[in-house]
């Protein structure tokens, strides 16, 4: 499960597609409808906020605009109707260390993708502030 940090812009078909997939999973594990995937590192910061529900349907959200956005066809009444009004703060360093992770995933996937990330700076998902900070305790560090 991969929960990005990144704007889902950045991602690729393969990406964006999984990204949806993988957010609803966590959406049915933040609502305690599932048994499977209950410690997984990814909820974290979704469970340190004050409504985690709220916050998954509020990241849901935005990976479905942006899939609309492209022309897909994203089921949108399988996002939940809380609203997170607030931003969740993340590190300048975990939004790196994604970015570097995805680039290495696009250059074997999608190629021209990763030729136009070279030119262009890392944004956050919308729900996310970026702070100061390293990759996060909770990251799996793969080389």
């Amino acid at each position: 499960m991969r929960l990005w940090t990144i704007h889902p812009k950045h991602l690729d078909a393969k990406g964006l597609v999984a990204l949806w997939r993988e957010a609803l999973l966590a959406q049915k594990v933040l609502r305690g409808a599932t048994r499977g995937y209950q410690h997984h590192p990814q909820l974290t910061r979704f469970r340190e906020t004050t409504n985690p529900s709220a916050a998954i349907s509020t990241y849901l959200r935005s990976v479905h605009e942006e899939a609309t956005r492209r022309g897909y066809e994203f089921n949108a009444s399988k996002i939940g109707a809380g609203k997170f009004r607030r931003k969740i703060s993340e590190t300048r360093g975990q939004l790196l260390y994604e970015w570097a992770h995805l680039r290495r995933k696009l250059k074997r996937r999608d190629p021209p993708r990763y030729r136009a990330s070279l030119k262009v700076k890392p944004s956050a998902h919308p729900l996310f502030r970026i702070v100061r900070g390293g990759v996060r305790q909770w990251e799996k560090i793969s080389s």
